[in-house]
């Protein structure tokens, strides 16, 4: 049977840089804040609507945007962010939600239709 470490060495891990380690988190497409471990790939043009693009976002950020607009409403707003961001209640999400954790996770409140 083949040993896998030296038998008069032993295992040593590879010496690594410390910054090397710590990738830069990707800042949420909504709310611009790092994403933390759960990242969500969000089609800001629906799949239904023939988007391609996807976005990183925030469990919470992309499940404001699922419950506020519609399908529709999120096609005609595209990639515009800033047009998202003029809606009153995103606004208000958006500032409540940048004092989070970046793991931060609640229920959100449907839109009354």
């Amino acid at each position: 049977m083949a040993r896998k470490h030296s038998k008069h060495g032993g295992y040593r891990e590879p010496e690594r840089d410390e910054a090397e380690e710590a990738p830069v988190p990707l800042p949420c497409w909504l709310c611009a804040r790092p994403v933390g471990e759960t990242v969500v790939w969000h089609h800001p043009v629906p799949k239904s609507r023939g988007g391609r693009e996807v976005v990183p976002m925030h469990p919470i950020c992309q499940k404001m945007l699922i419950t506020q607009f519609t399908n529709s409403e999120l096609q005609r707003h595209g990639m515009d962010v800033e047009g998202l961001l003029a809606d009153p209640a995103v606004r208000k999400f958006v500032d409540w939600v940048a004092k989070k954790d970046p793991d931060f996770n609640a229920a959100i409140a449907k839109k009354p239709r």
